[in-house]
């Protein structure tokens, strides 16, 4: 039988394959998927760079495709794993399309957040939503963090 360990870092591994096609890109090295019922549903990579378009990080390019291809951005029922935290536009995106469970890698060391003490965590108990949002953390996160750099 299979841990939730080691389901975690299966998808999370998925997510860095996404992560290493966007730095091989010239974008930031972020990676997303999005999973249904054990299987990967959309996929997301940071295409700042290449689209020139700010908005355009990974875990709302996964967001995007799952709505494309599923003709719904109602993601109750799935798991995101994405390999960095989420930034606060993405968090917005999360909490709207209503994604139940995030399983994220690396995450800024304290202090070295653009967006100063944020955390994904902090962000969703703000908005009142903290009961809707489980976040899973340290999956592979030195993977994670090296394939960003």
């Amino acid at each position: 039988m299979t841990t939730q360990a080691e389901t975690h870092e299966k998808f999370m591994r998925a997510a860095l394959a996404e992560a290493r096609r966007s730095a091989n890109e010239g974008n930031q090295g972020v990676g997303s998927v999005i999973v249904r019922d054990g299987q990967i549903v959309a996929k997301g990579r940071n295409l700042e760079n290449t689209t020139q378009d700010p908005t355009t990080h990974a875990e709302t390019v996964a967001i995007q495709n799952y709505s494309k291809t599923h003709g719904s951005g109602d993601l109750s029922g799935t798991v995101m794993y994405t390999t960095f935290e989420p930034c606060p536009m993405c968090c917005g995106a999360i909490l709207t399309s209503r994604t139940p469970i995030v399983v994220m890698g690396g995450r800024p060391d304290s202090g070295a957040s653009r967006f100063g003490d944020y955390t994904l965590e902090r962000l969703i108990e703000l908005t009142g939503w903290g009961d809707r949002v489980e976040v899973v953390t340290g999956v592979l996160v030195e993977d994670c963090v090296n394939v960003r750099s």
